[in-house]
């Protein structure tokens, strides 16, 4: 098969380094255009790009997909089939091109999940399974019709990071076996039922930011859902602080009532989200709308990130800078 693979992150490279070394042909590869970073304002390349280049393989950067010379490019390779993972929405004339269409790897069991940030969503909203999907590319966004899926178990202790990296490989084996299915005229297709869908918007700041006023078991699926980025984090004294890690206490009567302490989390002061909190030498605890919330990993604006007992070494709440 001859194939374009388009995609941006390392989530992409897996699929990318499985269908290179497989039977099938990578044509090409379209990726994000560099962007300037850093200080120096120096041109960087996408994973996926570097890849390419590392790999000796054709690549696109294209700021408009429906660009007329990118077109007459992909017109030129005349793919069998382009590979979809990680970048952005294909416009119809894109997605049509290749002679068996197009296809996408979605980390969600479709029609779940259907958006920018599935496996965050998975995470923040408490879900013991999540999985990944092969689709061929519609005209709607994630709805196309199913090819593969293959479960996967999040675990208690899974973060954005942890279940990110388990989909990602095995999210790679599912493409493969998708373009194999394809190439052998295999591929059974399953429509979607779109009564079942449910959104993962892209995260936005709002969503970061902690209310304490909500259960610890929604706090901590929050924080999970965000480690370590975006990260989860709330206000204190002008200043922001990130929870990367965190453990739900059940017994609210292992603590006395007299031990805790208010404290104000309001970065704008326009309305009263003060908390109670139970700092030891050792450890950090948050009173919330249920259940108490043991902070286990945090980072104070403009530090690095520690545990709780690293930040009580040299900081209590309410704290001052």
């Amino acid at each position: 098969m001859k194939i374009v693979f388009m995609g941006t992150p390392e989530f992409a490279i897996p699929s990318l380094q499985k269908l290179l070394s497989s039977s099938h042909k990578i044509e090409a590869v379209v990726s994000a255009p560099d962007k300037e970073r850093g200080r120096g304002r120096q041109l960087s390349f996408t994973p996926v790009k570097q890849f390419a280049i590392d790999n000796a393989i054709k690549v696109f950067t294209p700021v408009n997909l429906k660009n007329q010379d990118f077109l007459d490019e992909m017109k030129k390779i005349n793919p069998d089939l382009f590979v979809v993972v990680a970048f952005r929405i294909l416009p119809k004339e894109v997605f049509t091109l290749p002679k068996y269409g197009s296809i996408n790897l979605h980390g969600s069991l479709l029609p779940k999940y259907r958006g920018a940030a599935p496996i965050q969503w998975a995470l923040i909203n408490g879900e013991e399974v999540t999985g990944v999907t092969t689709f061929f590319l519609d005209e709607k966004v994630d709805t196309g019709n199913i090819i593969l899926q293959e479960k996967i178990s999040i675990d208690d202790e899974d973060n954005f990071a942890s279940l990110h990296d388990r989909m990602m490989i095995i999210g790679s084996d599912v493409v493969l076996k998708t373009v194999d299915l394809i190439e052998q005229g295999k591929a059974g297709i399953v429509q979607q039922d779109n009564s079942m869908s449910s959104p993962a918007p892209k995260i936005t700041r709002n969503i970061c930011q902690i209310d304490w006023r909500k259960p610890a078991i929604q706090i901590h699926n929050l924080v999970r859902g965000l480690s370590p980025y975006p990260c989860a984090f709330f206000n204190h004294n002008k200043k922001i602080i990130k929870v990367y890690k965190t453990k739900i206490i059940a017994d609210e009567n292992l603590f006395n009532e007299n031990d805790w302490m208010e404290i104000d989390l309001n970065f704008t002061h326009e309305q009263n989200s003060s908390t109670k909190i139970i700092q030891t030498k050792k450890e950090i605890f948050f009173k919330t709308g249920k259940m108490i919330l043991q902070i286990l990993e945090l980072q104070p604006e403009g530090r690095k990130i520690m545990s709780a007992e690293e930040f009580l070494r040299g900081y209590k709440f309410p704290l001052s800078y």
